[in-house]
């Protein structure tokens, strides 16, 4: 059904709905003060950041700590207490156990798949993979659903995005790859977005004019190109972005402010959750931010203790605090995880191995509860206690954030109907 707006953005609806107040005694001033305060309690996030821990991290040695498993899985790590009573971490995040009331810790998560791309795959899409269809990841749904003013990305990669992120929606729902990860107090000379070697405005409308015209010559033979009018929805986009000084802004972090850049650290990964803030402040809808080297099949503890962690550690609670210092916890939904979590018992090279029977995801914002831990796994690690948290759950309490229907259909090129997710129920604890 069509949406009728008026001259003063009021909906037809919303007259309709004047009307049957007035029947109680109320009118339209107050009909205004009611939705002005049901817009300030709507808790929906507007936006979203997916932080990817590429390898797959250890839930026993971050956030589902075993300390009276046997010596065989426990691991070298002791756990700490965090701001939240009874809720416990891993010693080598002291920052997120500063603010683990901003976040929730899914225990308990488990699937199938031990293979880093299917896993990864599951992981960011909430499907479990098929080999004749290539579901869209969540920047590409993300996109798709809330769109993004013309002169900013829809989503935007830190520094890159997953093989065929849109799946069968096509081109144009795919992400803008920064291509490197931030440095702090550097500004970033991001390809596509930064003009250099004497580059100019005047040139860059020149050569969109060009495009233009062969667009007018040829444009008969793009529209009946699926691929082809993608790549022009596209590159449209990134004309509009590299003119846009909102966008060059957006991506230069020597503008933030010293009280928000300095909760974070130096590291990589810190300096890109930085730049999500600002992205997500800018009105890019979802920022994805890759940190890898979480495959530690050998020297498992030394790797975490000595740059896994503390980098974590240095980005997340930084990520966390940020958005509640700019205003935007509460309409950026937050989705951390791997592709599945490691082996509860330690292998003969003091490492862990691929293992998604158990496995943790944190989700934050966007109306969703911190402070919580839902779900839990045996006395080993060794998968689910007594409930299974399934990645299609996760992904439909993500969606629910975000205020996107998970059962809502879409059709492929060849016509075929698909869920955005096909199984799954959001988690009741976060809805």
């Amino acid at each position: 059904m069509a949406t009728h707006l008026f001259c003063d953005g009021i909906q037809r609806r919303d007259f309709l709905k004047i009307g049957a107040l007035s029947g109680v005694g109320l009118g339209l001033s107050d009909y205004l003060s009611l939705a002005e305060a049901d817009a300030a309690t709507n808790t929906r996030a507007r936006s979203a950041i997916y932080v990817r821990l590429a390898g797959g991290p250890s839930h026993m040695d971050t956030f589902d700590m075993k300390p009276d498993a046997p010596d065989t899985h426990r691991g070298e790590f002791r756990e700490i207490s965090t701001n939240v009573p009874g809720v416990r971490i891993c010693e080598h995040l002291p920052k997120l156990a500063k603010c683990a009331d901003k976040y929730a810790i899914l225990r308990g998560v488990s699937h199938t798949l031990a293979a880093h791309r299917l896993g990864a795959e599951y992981l960011m899409t909430g499907n479990r993979p098929l080999p004749a269809l290539k579901y869209p990841t969540y920047g590409a749904v993300v996109s798709k659903e809330l769109g993004a003013p013309r002169d900013i990305p829809g989503s935007v990669a830190i520094p890159k995005g997953p093989t065929g992120p849109t799946g069968f929606l096509g081109l144009e729902y795919g992400p803008f790859e920064t291509g490197a990860s931030p440095k702090a107090g550097q500004p970033m000379n991001i390809r596509g977005l930064s003009l250099s070697n004497g580059l100019t405005l005047a040139d860059i409308d020149r050569r969109n004019n060009l495009v233009k015209r062969y667009d007018t010559a040829f444009g008969a033979f793009a529209k009946e190109d699926k691929v082809l009018s993608g790549m022009d929805e596209f590159s449209q986009k990134a004309y509009e972005m590299m003119r846009s000084s909102r966008t060059r802004e957006a991506f230069d972090l020597t503008r933030e402010s010293p009280s928000v850049s300095g909760l974070f650290g130096d590291g990589g990964f810190s300096q890109s959750c930085l730049l999500a803030t600002r992205l997500v402040e800018s009105g890019v809808r979802l920022v994805s931010v890759q940190f890898g080297g979480w495959d530690t099949h050998r020297d498992n503890f030394n790797r975490l203790k000595d740059n896994n962690l503390p980098n974590l550690d240095d980005g997340l609670a930084g990520l966390f605090q940020a958005l509640e210092a700019k205003g935007l916890l509460k309409t950026t939904a937050v989705f951390v995880t791997g592709e599945f979590g490691r082996t509860p018992k330690i292998n003969q090279r003091g490492g862990r191995d691929h293992y998604p029977r158990a496995m943790f995801c944190l989700l934050a914002g966007g109306g969703m509860e911190g402070g919580q831990v839902i779900g839990a796994s045996d006395e080993k690690g060794e998968g689910p206690r007594d409930r299974v948290i399934s990645p299609d759950d996760v992904a439909a309490t993500f969606y629910h954030a975000l205020g996107i229907d998970h059962t809502k259909e879409y059709h492929t090129p060849t016509g075929r109907p698909v869920m955005i997710v096909r199984h799954g129920k959001p988690i009741p604890e976060l809805v």
